[in-house]
């Protein structure tokens, strides 16, 4: 097992590295570096001057030592003033360094952001950290509805309440997110009064009524997939020849469900759960943006709506570790469920 992990945490770090270098190739070609140089200066200014500040900010050096600043595996050089001959910052809002040093994401440097005139660590983590909270909510409401929907369809397969559970699952799959926000707005903030249909004064204090709609509108999609798998899962267990053992014995339905069926059922329900992690950094930039929602989606939109590159590279990365973590989680997690799967 240790083997293994050790395995895929090189994968991983290899994965990690391809995976970065493309966003870094695509956030830097020519048009995005134009109207990164144009949002920063007068809307007007000439070729020459836009030439002049991507070459004094750096964006004209060598595309793979451009990369290997932004990873902190090559020394990044200061701004040296023609006039003077002083060095001096790249952009005055950040803390650039003023003389040759290693400062990358190796060193927990993420660069600066053009659009908050911050760096980025300071815009990304607590952005991070409000998608965070909702995801936690998100997850507690998710995983135990969709589990017990998919329990019950399971074991009851066939009758009145496998067929309402099931339509019901899939009503909800087949529902994205901006329809549900919208449809959940619309009913408990404008005509019933009872929720707050924005969430944007949360970072001021989470409360019922301004969190509440965001959760629902994740939670509503992922509790049908998870639901319909574990309901599948369940179903096949249910026909194994050791539960009919366990049955012959004379223990009791549920005793048999609990102790026997539910371990072996969990396994294909946990591995999508797991995978629920990059869908759920997908949806909240639908959900952050349609409520407001000051987190890492709501930033990730911002920072490609005004082509901050430093801040989109952060957020790739962020995407990119989460990604790779939750499935080597995942795998884990499928030995620890079932002894008899080995690594090989």
């Amino acid at each position: 097992m240790l083997a293994f992990v050790v395995r895929r945490l090189g994968t991983m770090i290899l994965t990690m590295v391809c995976l970065t270098l493309v966003v870094f190739f695509m956030v830097n070609l020519e048009p995005n570096l134009t109207k990164l140089a144009l949002s920063q200066m007068d809307m007007r200014a000439t070729r020459a001057d836009q030439e002049h500040w991507l070459e004094r900010n750096g964006y004209r050096e060598p595309f793979f030592v451009r990369y290997g600043q932004w990873i902190g595996v090559v020394k990044k050089q200061p701004i040296v003033d023609p006039e003077t001959g002083k060095a001096t910052a790249r952009f005055s809002f950040c803390s650039d360094p003023v003389t040759p040093v290693y400062s990358g994401v190796l060193q927990g440097d993420f660069g600066c952001s053009t659009k908050f005139r911050t760096t980025v660590s300071s815009k990304l983590f607590p952005a991070l950290g409000a998608t965070g909270i909702l995801m936690f909510w998100v997850l507690v409401v998710m995983v135990p509805v969709s589990l017990l929907i998919g329990i019950l369809a399971g074991m009851r397969e066939g009758t009145r309440m496998d067929r309402t559970l099931s339509v019901a699952s899939i009503a909800s799959t087949a529902t994205p997110e901006y329809v549900s926000g919208v449809i959940f707005t619309v009913v408990f903030a404008s005509w019933l009064g009872w929720l707050n249909g924005s969430a944007a004064s949360a970072s001021r204090g989470i409360t019922f009524y301004n969190f509440t709609l965001p959760v629902m509108t994740l939670a509503i999609y992922g509790i049908g997939y998870i639901a319909r798998m574990t309901r599948a899962s369940m179903v096949e267990v249910m026909t194994q020849q050791y539960i009919r053992t366990a049955r012959l014995k004379g223990l009791g339905f549920g005793a048999v469900v609990v102790k026997h069926a539910l371990r072996n059922a969990l396994i294909a329900p946990f591995t999508v759960i797991m995978l629920q992690f990059p869908w759920l950094l997908t949806g909240v930039v639908i959900v952050e943006v349609m409520f407001r929602y000051q987190g890492f989606g709501y930033t990730l939109v911002e920072a490609a709506s005004n082509n901050d590159i430093d801040l989109l590279l952060g957020c790739s990365l962020v995407s990119v570790f989460v990604v790779l973590f939750t499935q080597l989680i995942s795998d884990l997690g499928y030995a620890y469920l079932n002894p008899r799967i080995r690594v090989q």
